[in-house]
């Protein structure tokens, strides 16, 4: 028996778009002849000592940019308006700080001003916060780097409010790594250009049509004399009530699972939209997608959320499989299974190995309680969702545990070998075609990606990862050969 694999439930930021062409280099200032822009460090006289301290290791780049010109007339004209390049032809993609934020042609009336990125690199920006060394423009907005001053959860709270009281909530504030030097740059652009784009078909609509697809493929996925031929499933409607049972099952652990992520993300601030069920003849349901409506804070807030639904999915549907094992299949309802099945999981293996002892036996078919296999088949949605890949859950645990660059490379190979997989399961197929058009990134930045989780919280993420192993890898000892007294 071949658990299939299963499209986790995962959120998609709208912003978030996979076909998108990297760029291969950040914006750069070029000025024309005759033309002349001055980049000053502050125009506060006064320094603090420990500061001017901490920057004489800087002095190649904290250098003031002065009369600086081109003799070559064909680069990009400077915006007089902003004071920076114009940025009209820049695409922006997951070579950029901001990954997956979608190019857009910007009017000039959204651009920031002039006037306006003097007041952020002059009053918002400061020596005990982020010393600004200099600026790019992006995506209608502007790219500072310098030097970062102190935390960075407490650097991005003090730029934030000055930003708010300065110039209200037009503008959002990131603060980021920069993927050419792994060091910290702030990026701030218009609010405008964060709104989601509208769909066509109305998402209440369109999530309806697909959960109705699932309630059916849930029933389906129940009943095995309709698998075989699915054109008979017309004919014989009246049997899908025989997969009732199971298919509640199912969606009951779907269910834990979506309400987790939903009551943790409350708590934190972030908003999600209407999950859509995607349906499948193999074992009913792929699971759900949900976007992320907002901008997530922080990478401690997106490791909760992201961890809250394989936690609760893994912990009820171990319960359920511990009450399958240890409950007798009731006349009529009992399942034979060759105990061979159990050598797909580790964790269903030796959770049959220690709770039915020598009854299980190579070569000697069991009957069993239905729950087992309708708990584990919930186990394996969990944990295929925790595979560290694109923006699955196990995607964002990760980037939220380590990173964007670290998680971005374990992503890859993560889906390497689930394409490995594929040449032998035509599930594991239809799962990496899901995730490679749906969900395989780049997550959509989040608003201060410097700090690193609480350890308590670390080792939750672990926990999730470790239990997805445990459900995917096989048994690998063999069962007992001796009859049973």
């Amino acid at each position: 028996m071949n658990l299939p694999a299963v499209l986790p439930c995962c959120y998609s930021r709208l912003q978030c778009s996979p076909s998108i062409t990297p760029p291969t280099h950040f914006l750069r200032f070029v000025i024309r002849k005759k033309r002349s822009l001055v980049c000053r460090l502050s125009d506060n006289k006064k320094e603090d000592d420990s500061v001017q301290d901490d920057n004489n290791s800087h002095q190649d780049n904290d250098q003031p940019l002065e009369n600086t010109s081109l003799e070559n007339n064909d680069g990009p004209q400077l915006n007089e308006q902003t004071g920076v390049e114009d940025g009209t032809n820049v695409q922006v993609a997951s070579g950029s700080p901001l990954p997956g934020v979608k190019p857009q042609q910007l009017d000039e009336s959204i651009r920031i001003p002039k006037e306006t990125v003097e007041i952020l690199r002059n009053q918002v920006f400061s020596f005990d916060t982020f010393f600004v060394t200099s600026q790019e423009p992006y995506e209608g907005g502007v790219l500072f780097k310098g030097n970062l001053r102190g935390q960075a959860a407490k650097t991005y709270e003090k730029v934030s409010k000055r930003m708010q009281e300065k110039l209200g909530d037009d503008y959002k504030l990131f603060l980021l790594i920069n993927p050419e030097d792994d060091k910290p740059v702030a990026v701030v652009v218009p609010r405008m250009t964060l709104q989601p784009e509208t769909t066509a078909v109305p998402e209440w609509f369109a999530a309806g049509a697909f959960g109705l697809v699932t309630v059916f493929t849930l029933l389906l996925r129940n009943v095995p004399a309709l698998q075989s031929n699915l054109l008979s499933v017309f004919d014989n409607l009246d049997l899908l009530k025989d997969g009732l049972p199971g298919a509640l099952t199912t969606a009951f652990l779907l269910g834990v699972h979506e309400v987790s992520h939903r009551l943790v993300a409350t708590e934190v601030g972030i908003k999600l939209g209407i999950p859509y069920f995607v349906p499948s003849w193999q074992i009913g349901c792929f699971g759900a997608i949900t976007r992320i409506l907002n901008v997530v804070p922080n990478r401690e807030d997106l490791l909760k959320v992201a961890a809250a639904g394989p936690l609760a999915g893994f912990s009820v549907g171990f319960i359920l499989l511990l009450s399958g094992f240890i409950l007798p299949p009731s006349d009529g309802i009992g399942i034979i299974v060759d105990p061979s099945v159990f050598h797909e999981s580790f964790l269903a293996g030796g959770t049959a190995k220690l709770l039915l002892g020598d009854v299980l036996q190579e070569g000697s078919p069991i009957l069993v309680n239905p729950l087992v296999i309708w708990a584990w088949a919930g186990l394996v949605i969990n944990a295929i969702n925790s595979i560290p890949a694109g923006e699955l859950d196990g995607g964002r645990i990760a980037f939220a545990m380590w990173g964007r660059k670290a998680s971005a490379r374990l992503s890859a190979l993560s889906i390497g070998l689930l394409g490995i997989s594929s040449l032998f399961n035509d599930v594991a197929f239809y799962w990496l075609v899901l995730i490679f058009f749906l969900q395989r990134g780049p997550i959509a930045p989040l608003s201060e990606e410097l700090t690193h989780p609480q350890t308590k919280y670390m080792a939750l993420g672990v926990v999730v990862l470790f239990l997805g192993l445990l459900v995917c890898l096989p048994y690998p000892f063999p069962f007992s050969n001796q009859p049973a007294l």
